[in-house]
């Protein structure tokens, strides 16, 4: 089975979105250090909400969730941006 056969578009997004919310609102500070983390419970429960709770789509949800830190990564230095602000 590929990697990519593990990635939900939706909580690529849901998670996307909710990691660029605790980066950038000033009283979620303390938190950016785990946002890879928050993310990847977040979406290993929304695919269990998705798609039923079983150990697949659970690991389909952290996977994507995970993904979705690489992809603001990506976004970042595609756009060369640093902290969220441009150069």
């Amino acid at each position: 089975m590929d990697l990519n056969d593990y990635l939900i578009p939706i909580i690529v997004v849901a998670c996307l979105i909710v990691g660029y919310v605790i980066r950038v609102t000033p009283s979620l500070q303390p938190a950016r250090e785990y946002i890879p983390l928050i993310v990847c419970i977040l979406g290993a429960v929304l695919g269990a909400v998705i798609q039923g709770v079983a150990v697949e789509a659970i690991i389909m949800g952290a996977v994507s969730g995970l993904a979705s830190t690489g992809l603001n990564q990506v976004f970042r230095k595609t756009l060369n941006l640093k902290d969220g602000a441009s150069k």
